[in-house]
Parts: structure tokens; sequence; C-alpha cells
């Protein structure tokens, strides 16, 4: 009995003592899932000091000297970009009002012509038949005339009645009539009636350049065979169009013959100067821009399509703060001025800044206001700063 109660004992011992390790298991387990890997990490607070802000010794401070921003007033300016059209009133066309057969082309796209050069030339059937109503114009005229002299002399001798006589003079002139215009078809067509040809000049009618072709040799010219008497298109380029897109809000800025001064793309260093000819009445819906045109003289080495900006002088001024250029910091793009942050301390400020005007003074637009403090030399404090 006391074996058997023994190993009873014993069992049960060790079945508790399973169960506790086995409670310990678990909750070690547990533990390590609450602070395993899939925790969040405790965040860190890192401080950052204000780069824009610089503190100098104060035994130094006398080496940075403070200017106050002046005032200055002026008409605010306005760039914009366009390009370079032709003037639609200095194109003319070249027609052919003769039908043919194009038979020789003296000049092609892009040429520079001068007035009364020969451009083409075209075989015309209307030629022929506008020579041959000419000649027959002129032989009725001639035979009405003989017939109306030979009434005129008879009427003063009383062998015909006034009424023929006046019946031969209508007679003259009607053939007259004829006459004159057939030879005014001849001139029209380009035909010479003292020696005539079917071969028909076609003459550019301006000085300029070719901005347009619509025929080839061998091709057919005139309105009745080709569809259009227009043969080419010649452009006078001496005045041409800058065409600038301009917001609606700026548009009150401008006024028809205000000034631009133009800078081209590819010709920075050649500026140009025009008037405004034409502010769009129309704004596109999509950019709500309106178009405007800048007429400008041509010094010859403006090409149509070229890219060009425009700027315009505002008409009404507005008051902005002047500095040294000096005081002024360009720093990665952008501009920068250091103003007094209290103590011995000065902040880096952002502003834009504007043209150059005399004095070796900068304007700026934005950022500062007149009176503000400046330093005078920004480079000298931001140096001082990296150091």
């Amino acid at each position: 009995m006391n074996c058997m109660f023994s190993r009873k004992h014993f069992n049960a011992t060790l079945a508790a003592s399973s169960l506790v390790a086995l409670l310990n298991l678990g909750l070690a387990g547990c533990k390590s899932v609450s602070q395993g890997d899939g925790a969040p990490p405790r965040a860190q607070v890192i401080t950052v000091h204000d780069m824009n802000l610089i503190t100098i010794d104060s035994k130094d401070l006398g080496k940075f000297q403070l200017v106050a921003a002046q005032k200055t007033v002026t008409a605010s300016e306005l760039s914009t970009t366009g390009a370079v059209f032709p003037d639609i009133s200095r194109e003319v066309p070249v027609i052919s009002l003769a039908n043919g057969r194009v038979v020789d082309i003296k000049a092609r796209l892009d040429d520079n012509v001068k007035k009364g050069q020969l451009l083409l030339k075209v075989q015309s059937p209307d030629i022929t038949n506008a020579f041959d109503t000419y000649l027959k114009a002129l032989n009725d005229e001639q035979l009405a005339n003989k017939a109306y002299l030979r009434s005129k002399d008879l009427f003063q001798h009383g062998a015909v009645s006034q009424a023929m006589l006046e019946q031969a003079k209508n007679t003259e002139d009607d053939a007259k009539a004829d006459l004159t215009a057939a030879e005014d078809q001849l001139k029209t067509l380009g035909v010479d009636k003292v020696h005539p040809s079917s071969i028909v000049n076609v003459n550019a009618p301006i000085t300029g350049v070719i901005v347009a072709q619509n025929v080839t040799n061998a091709a057919a010219a005139g309105v009745g065979l080709s569809g259009s008497a227009t043969a080419f298109t010649i452009a006078d380029l001496s005045r041409v169009w800058i065409v600038c897109d301009v917001y609606e809000n700026d548009i009150p800025k401008l006024a028809l013959g205000q000034e631009a001064r133009i800078r081209l793309n590819a010709f920075p260093d050649r500026p140009l100067t025009g008037r405004i000819t034409d502010i769009g009445p129309i704004l596109d819906p999509s950019i709500r821009t309106a178009k405007v045109r800048v007429e400008v003289n041509n010094p010859g080495f403006l090409r149509l399509g070229m890219f060009a900006t425009a700027t315009f002088t505002s008409r009404t001024k507005e008051t902005r703060a002047t500095v040294p250029a000096d005081a002024v910091l360009h720093l990665h793009d952008r501009d920068w001025v250091y103003v007094p942050a209290g103590g011995n301390q000065f902040r880096r400020t952002e502003v834009h800044a504007g043209q150059m005007l005399s004095g070796n003074r900068q304007e700026i637009l934005s950022g500062l206001t007149p009176g503000q403090q400046v330093i005078t030399n920004a480079l000298l404090l931001e140096t001082a700063g990296n150091q």
C-alpha cells in the first residue's frame, strides 16, 4: 500500500510540474510576441536648426552693415512668348489668269524675287481665242470707220439722210468699243498685240519671298483648269508680326500703340522694338489667353516661325523696394536677402528680384517692403555663416 501511494504521489507531482512548465512556456511565448519585430519602433525626435538663421558673434556685428530698402515708383513689366508671322496685308498672290499648261518655272519656294521678275510661263489656248477676237474687232472697226466716213461725205453733199449718217456713226462707235474690249483682254492675259504668242509670261507683282508654291512643271494653271488661279504667294517680309499669347488678367495692362521689346531665342543679342497693332477680341477658352500682335521692322534676320519673347511696360505704376545690388544673394536659382532677426541673428529671406537700376541698385518685386533693413553684403554674411 505504501509503495502504491508513493507512486501515485510521484505521478501527481510530475503532472503538476509539467503543467507549471507548460504555463511558463506559454507566458514566455506571449511575451516574445508582444515584444517581437512586428511592433513599431519608438519614434525618435531629431532637432533641426533653422538653416535660414545665422548667428554672429557680438564682437563681429560691426563687420555687417545694415541699410534700409528705398522706395521707387516704376511701371511693372509683362513678358510673354510668341512667334514670327508674316503680315497678311503684305502677302500677294501670283495669279495666272490664262488657263493652260505650265511649260517653264523660273522660281521656286523660298526664293527672293524682285517686282516684275519672270516666275513662270503658261501655254494657253485662251490666248488664241483672245487674239482671234481682237483681229475680228480690229477688222470690224476699220470697216465701220470707212462706212462712217463715206456716209459723212455723202451727207455733206446731200446724198444721204441724217438718219443714215447717225446709223453709220453708231456702228462705228460699237466697233470701237468691241476693239477696246479685245485689246484690254489681251493686256489682262499679258499678250502683246503686236507680237502675239500662245505663251503667257507670269511676273512677280511685288518684291519679297515666295512663301507658297502651287504649281510644278507641266501642271495645269489658271482657275478654269487647276481650280485656283494662284500659282505662288509672295510675302513682303520687310515688316513682320510677332503674335503673342497674353492671359486675360494681363490684358488691361496693354494698349494699342504700346511699345514692346522683342528678344529672339535664336538671336538673344539682337533686341528689337515694335508696337502693338492689335489685341485679339476673342480668348482661347482652354488657356484663357488672347492673341496680341506686335508689328516689327525686319532687319533681315527674322524668319517666319521663330520663337520670341515680347516684354511690355505696363501703363500703371507700382511702388517697390530697391536695395544695393550686393544685398541680393543669388543662390540655388533664387534670390535672397538677410534681414535682422533680433539680437545678433539674421534671417535669410527669399525675394523676387527685378531689373537693375542706376547706382548699382536692384529692384525687388516682392518679399521686401520699402524701409525694411537688410545686410548690405549678403555674400559676406553667407560666407561667415558657413564657416
